[in-house]
Order: C-alpha cells, then sequence, then structure tokens
C-alpha cells in the first residue's frame, strides 16, 4: 500500500504527496529541451513590483506545455497533521512552513500533475511573490532547515516516516537558488522527491516530485514564471 506523504515539512505540500517507490527512475518523458531560462536570457519581468496571485496563475505550467501524458491533479485543501520528530530547526519555523502549507508569502499559485505515459510520477509547481529580500530570506531558512537535519521522521496521523535529505547543486539559474533530494520510508518502501527553487526578482519558483520530471521542465517553467505577460 502506498503512503499518502501529505506535507512534510515545507516548501509544497503537493510534491510530498505518494509517488511509486524508486521514483527517481522514472523514464520515458520527452527530452529536456533548453529554454531561454538555461541560456541566462529569460525574460525579467519578476524585477519588478510583486506579482499579484492572479497573475501568477496564468504563469503556471499547463498540460499544454508538459507535453502528452500529463494530467492536472485536483487541488486538495491543505492538511495539517503532521508532526516533526528529531529536527528542531524545523520545529523553529512553525506554522504553515513546517506543517506542509504553502510559504507565507502574500501572492501565490500552484499546481500539480500526474504523469503516466510508461510511468506513474508526479510533478507540482509552486509560484510565489513578494519583495526579492523577503523571498530570500524565507525561502533560504527553510531549506537550511531541512537540509540541516539529514536524519529525522514525522508523524502523518499515526503513521511514522523516516526522511532523509541531501543538499543538492541547483542550476544556475534566476538570481538564487536552493535544490535538494528528500527520501520518505515507510512500511518498506521508498519515496523519492527532489525539491528545485529559483528566485528570479520578485517571482519564486518551485518545481518538486520526481527528480526526472523536476530536471525536465524546471527551465520552462521559469521561463513562464518570468515572462511578461
Amino acid at each position: 500500500m502506498r503512503v499518502r506523504i501529505v506535507a512534510a515539512l515545507g516548501l509544497t505540500a503537493a510534491a510530498l504527496l505518494a509517488l511509486p517507490a524508486c521514483s527517481a527512475n522514472s523514464t520515458g518523458a520527452k527530452p529536456a529541451t533548453p529554454s531561454s531560462a538555461r541560456s541566462g536570457k529569460p525574460a525579467r519581468a519578476g524585477h519588478g513590483a510583486p506579482s499579484s496571485s492572479t497573475a501568477l496563475k496564468t504563469r503556471l505550467l499547463d498540460e499544454s506545455d508538459l507535453g502528452s501524458g500529463y494530467a492536472r491533479k485536483p487541488d486538495r485543501p491543505t492538511q495539517h497533521d503532521v508532526t516533526v520528530l528529531g529536527c528542531p530547526a524545523l520545529n523553529d519555523i512553525g506554522g504553515d512552513a513546517a506543517m506542509g502549507g504553502s510559504l507565507n508569502f502574500p501572492h501565490k499559485a500552484k499546481a500539480a500533475f500526474t504523469y503516466t505515459a510508461g510511468s506513474n510520477s508526479e510533478v507540482s509547481e509552486e509560484l510565489y511573490s513578494d519583495t526579492a529580500r523577503k523571498l530570500s530570506t524565507g525561502t533560504g531558512r527553510i531549506f537550511d532547515a531541512m537540509t540541516g537535519c539529514p536524519q529525522y521522521q514525522v508523524l502523518v496521523g499515526s503513521t511514522k516516516v523516516d526522511v532523509t535529505t541531501q543538499k543538492l547543486t541547483a542550476p544556475q539559474l534566476g538570481d538564487e537558488r536552493w535544490s535538494q533530494l528528500l527520501t520518505f520510508s515507510a512500511d518498506g518502501r521508498d519515496t523519492v522527491v527532489k525539491q528545485t527553487a529559483i528566485r528570479d526578482g520578485s517571482v519564486l519558483v518551485i518545481v518538486s516530485g520526481s527528480p526526472a520530471l523536476v530536471d525536465q521542465h524546471l527551465d520552462e517553467a521559469l521561463a513562464k514564471a518570468a515572462a511578461t505577460r
């Protein structure tokens, strides 16, 4: 039976939904196409005033961006029945960020997708907007807390989940970047989630899920999020 991990700690509830065991080995996805973001010349809409939630929604990836085999998942209400064990830094964060909700920024939008063409993986995207300084400080604090505890546990309802984290080197995109690999273990099965965040001015892009899908769609997520509408 697959374990539903609703939350663990921070940046995106959608990223921590149940994925198939060993989802890092996802195959069959279309080859990644270099985007304007990878070339280092994305449009810079995010470098002005913060964008509204309504504007951010129009900049989320959709099925036409992702290609065949993707279906959008229905939005789910945030759940808060998660307890962190063995990581004081995460306990100190408190609030929604530590309990699986959205980050505490005033403008936000998110979407999650399943990829069923040859695998059963998921990928999610979250967009946030605030001043560059607030995005930088808030995101850095949470990533530092999560990667600062290489091993800990969470209680999801009555289910105990072992979590291991590994700090990764993020691609040289945007103004700031963070990345990590999380492995969730319960009932003898592992779920691997990659999470990469890119700040481009006053917009923060977070792509999470199956590592192969995160790598594939990060460029296009940033390019669309930063593009002038």
